[in-house]
């Protein structure tokens, strides 16, 4: 494998293929499958962000913590965690199996498996009914690698950045709207007692509605997968065919997709590695290009992470406690906020920035810029703190710099998806690759938000109140610096391997 070497480029030729001195031009966008495909990631963060509003909300109204407030972040990290922890036990499987049988079958399990969580989500009354539903949630769903590897093989080269611009699309109108849901749409009975105070279904499930709109939203994704959206893998393999070829043992890179280190795999004979339609075993996989490209994803993934998960907790733990104490409405409005201008600011701006700056400097920009948004939250609490009635300009517009900030974050997503989308061996492992990449995200972000609302549960604790409690935010501020000191591992120039 030939990895790009690190040579002196300036400015204005951040390129995408090693090969060649000059960007390549870019084809059109095939906008017919393109759109369909835009349309389906917009089931994952509205399932994801719906709960955010309310989670410690509903944590509270459990009981569990027992009234102790300082308990609330372990709970609700938790929660979050718990999605990701099954999504890396089993998004690898996932998508080296959408390299066999298509990335259609799998979408459409993943959408399944989204609706039926989110339903069981806003009917669970215990929190072990809600780790059940959120791991149902994760084990089912491996439809973040997969499309993502179904838009690389509807690009090329050189209208990729283009379209990882458009990416944010979904992710901002999920970010917007779920927050949204969620804040308004929680606890219906009594916040709009002349609309929903007669129903006694939702005084016994106040939460069962704004998980109800994204569940029912993944079954209507699931009708347009399964009528619209066209298969991108060549020749994909039959169910019946894959069970029967790996119950014959007769095909090596069958069997790494149950089980990469079978002790019998060293005698079958596997498929020329030449061959860029054979998806290759698992060891392949293991590059230089793969393993750096993850590694980064995964501290981009932990820290990006940490603040989404830390965010929502301290604007709704009380002033006195070191948060805002904003009631789930207010605090949706300023997660929708980020997703409308994180949405407008990647379409607009992204792909200039990245042509204009290159992949490796817009993405460690892009981490770095997570230094001030973490020191903004005990900025914004002393603030609160000298105007405890939180109508002082001061206060939100701290506020409103910490949600313009963390836009920045967002970009050095579609860097690292344009380095993951170079660094595959061949197109037949594309998937593979996602999927390896997803599971050390998944892994992350399973440890994250549990660690950083934890961390913060510790830290405003009244018996230590570590650092004054700010413990949280210097932890945060040292990962950051690490993870950019990974990001000099990248190369200046994007791997074009067999993609």
């Amino acid at each position: 494998m030939t990895v790009a070497r690190d040579r002196p480029t300036d400015e204005e030729t951040p390129l995408l293929d090693e090969r060649h001195d000059k960007k390549p031009q870019p084809g059109p966008i095939p906008w017919n499958q393109f759109s369909i495909v835009l349309f389906l990631q917009l089931a994952e963060p509205l399932t994801s962000q719906v709960i955010y509003p309310f989670a410690p909300q509903l944590i509270r109204d459990l009981g569990i913590t027992n009234g102790d407030e300082a308990k609330v972040g372990y709970y609700v990290g938790m929660m979050q965690s718990i999605f990701f922890a099954t999504q890396a036990m089993t998004v690898m499987h996932w998508s080296r199996v959408s390299d066999y049988l298509g990335r259609k079958p799998v979408i459409l399990t993943g959408l399944f498996g989204l609706s039926l969580s989110m339903y069981c989500f806003g009917l669970s009354k215990t929190f072990w009914g809600l780790v059940f539903s959120r791991s149902l949630n994760g084990a089912l769903n491996g439809n973040i690698g997969v499309i993502k590897s179904m838009m690389a093989e509807l690009m090329d080269s050189g209208n990729l950045a283009q379209a990882y611009a458009y990416m944010p699309i979904a992710w901002s109108t999920g970010g917007t709207l779920g927050p949204i849901i969620g804040g308004v749409l929680s606890r219906p009975a009594e916040r709009f007692p002349s609309v929903f105070g007669n129903s006694d279904f939702l005084k016994e499930y106040p939460y069962f509605l704004p998980c109800a709109v994204p569940a029912t939203f993944s079954v209507l994704a699931w009708l347009v997968t399964l009528l619209f959206l066209k298969e991108t893998v060549r020749n994909p393999m039959p169910l019946s065919s894959l069970i029967a070829t790996r119950k014959s043992k007769s095909n090596l890179a069958l069997q790494t997709v149950a089980a990469s280190t079978d002790p019998t795999a060293s005698s079958i004979p596997s498929k020329t590695a030449s061959d860029d339609y054979t998806p290759l075993p698992f060891r392949a996989l293991l590059t230089f290009p793969v393993l750096v490209s993850a590694a980064n994803y995964a501290s981009l993934s932990l820290v990006d992470i940490a603040f989404r998960a830390i965010q929502p907790l301290f604007l709704s733990t009380p002033i006195a406690l070191g948060g805002l104490g904003l009631p789930p409405h207010r605090i949706g409005a300023i997660l929708s906020a980020f997703g409308i201008l994180n949405g407008l600011f990647q379409v607009l701006w992204f792909a200039k920035i990245h042509d204009r700056w290159g992949a490796k400097r817009v993405f460690i920009a892009g981490i770095a810029s997570a230094i001030p948004v973490f020191a903004l939250f005990p900025v914004i609490n002393a603030l609160a703190r000298a105007d405890p009635g939180r109508e002082g300009w001061l206060v939100w517009i701290a506020v409103a710099a910490q949600v313009v900030l963390s836009i920045l974050i967002s970009l050095s997503y579609g860097c690292i998806f344009i380095f993951i989308s170079g660094s595959a061996p061949n197109r037949a492992s594309l998937g593979a690759t996602n999927g390896l990449c997803q599971m050390t995200v998944s892994i992350m972000r399973a440890i994250g938000p549990a660690a950083a609302n934890s961390l913060f549960s510790l830290s405003i604790d009244a018996e230590h109140h570590y650092l004054d409690g700010k413990l949280v935010y210097v932890v945060m501020e040292v990962l950051v610096c690490v993870a950019v000191v990974i990001g000099c591992l990248l190369p200046h120039r994007v791997w074009t391997n067999g993609v």
